[in-house]
């Protein structure tokens, strides 16, 4: 029986050693489908899950993980991608999206200006945002926007290293919906940092615009693999009502 949220948050630890047992691939594809349905800032969806089953390309891997338990005993993998580098073809695919939902006549007045507005905010404003010239005008937006800012609230995350950082915050939302879809289902996961990211590109052929965000084992849960009880900090020590 599929568990609930709060259940499967409860259970999902990460998980270390996993038992010689196959899990379905099936299942923890629709695990990635879930992690699609993720939020993500303006939507552009910069992400790419690698789901790896092959048995090569798994002691490849492990391998660029520095052959932890976590990846030398994981029954596959999934490596999350950031692709910020794709922004345009997503901007696009959001606006083509749009003019197929608003393609129709009689169109309201709030919908007519729903559309226009968000089909700026595509063709417009995320251009913007994300154009970038060897990292120079990021940092010409930067304190434009700064000064701007002086005067009124602003966006002001425009350099190359800010927009890596959004990329990478929508991955890791992403990873979380997968990590708590597989513990719904009794599967367990392990997201992993310590890796040698250029090996793991070079392995799935990645181009250079991508950037991995994290690999994750994933298994059943042998008892030696979780590696003690759960410890958090006291929720009244990050909990602020304002």
């Amino acid at each position: 029986m599929e568990k609930t949220v709060s259940e499967a948050i409860a259970y999902r630890r990460s998980t270390r050693v996993y038992k010689n047992e196959p899990i379905d691939s099936e299942k923890v594809k629709q695990c990635l489908v879930n992690a699609s349905l993720a939020p993500t800032s303006s939507n552009l969806q910069l992400w790419e899950f690698y789901h790896v089953t092959s048995k090569d390309k798994l002691e490849a891997l492990s391998k660029a993980c520095f052959d932890q338990n976590a990846a030398k005993t994981a029954q596959q993998l999934v490596v999350v991608v950031t692709r910020k580098d794709l922004w345009r073809k997503r901007a696009k695919a959001n606006i083509q999206f749009l003019n197929k939902v608003y393609n129709k006549e009689g169109l309201s007045e709030r919908d007519l200006k729903r559309k226009k507005m968000a089909t700026n905010y595509y063709g417009k404003l995320i251009p913007t945002i994300y154009t970038d010239f060897l990292g120079i005008l990021g940092y010409v937006k930067f304190f434009i926007f700064q000064i701007v800012g002086l005067f009124k609230p602003i966006y002001r995350q425009t350099r190359q290293s800010d927009m890596r950082i959004v990329a990478h915050k929508s991955a890791g939302l992403a990873a979380q919906n997968f990590m708590i879809s597989m513990a719904a289902i009794g599967y367990d996961t392990c997201p992993m940092e310590g890796s040698d990211t250029l090996r793991v590109k070079q392995i799935l052929n990645l181009p250079g615009g991508a950037e991995i965000n994290m690999v994750i084992g994933c298994g059943i849960r042998e008892d030696v693999g979780i590696y003690g009880p759960r410890f958090r900090i006291p929720f009244e020590d990050v909990y602020f009502e304002v």
